[in-house]
């Protein structure tokens, strides 16, 4: 029997917060922790709610989870993201040391990929999960965007 709660299962909830993004304004990118099937973390982009370059949905999720825990480190718990890392999330969840990154989307421009970030060298990294659908969400957000102004 399939388990219900695969990488699909939990990028939707990645995607339900980026959606919510969308709704308040925000690049639409969200993101969840997950440890033992549970998200421990949820977030999506504030950075023009809270006015701060660094409140991106990477970040916000692993401030939640850590809280959760009660611990700095998120070893045995899995990223989900709708696009790829930049390099700042990176750098946080290399230090978070967490086990394994799913996104969506690359990022062609600012992902950590391209840009020369790295993660842990224990984490795994996993790509393309619901790629389609999250860009589409972003393709939207920059086209409306575009035709506001």
């Amino acid at each position: 029997m399939e388990d219900p709660f695969d990488d699909n299962y939990f990028m939707k909830k990645a995607m339900q917060e980026a959606e919510i993004a969308f709704e308040n304004g925000e690049v639409p990118v969200g993101a969840v922790i997950v440890t033992n099937n549970r998200i421990i973390g949820r977030a999506h982009n504030l950075t023009e709610r809270l006015k701060d370059v660094t409140a991106h949905a990477e970040m916000q999720a692993i401030t939640a989870a850590s809280n959760f825990l009660g611990g700095k480190y998120l070893q045995g718990c899995t990223l989900y993201v709708t696009l790829e890392p930049c390099q700042m999330c990176a750098g946080g969840l290399y230090w978070s040391q967490i086990s394994r990154v799913v996104y969506g989307a690359s990022d062609l421009e600012r992902g950590f990929s391209v840009m020369g970030g790295h993660l842990h060298p224990k984490t795994e990294v996993v790509g393309g999960v619901m790629e389609k659908e999250a860009s589409e969400l972003l393709k939207r957000f920059f086209i409306q965007r575009r035709n506001l102004n």
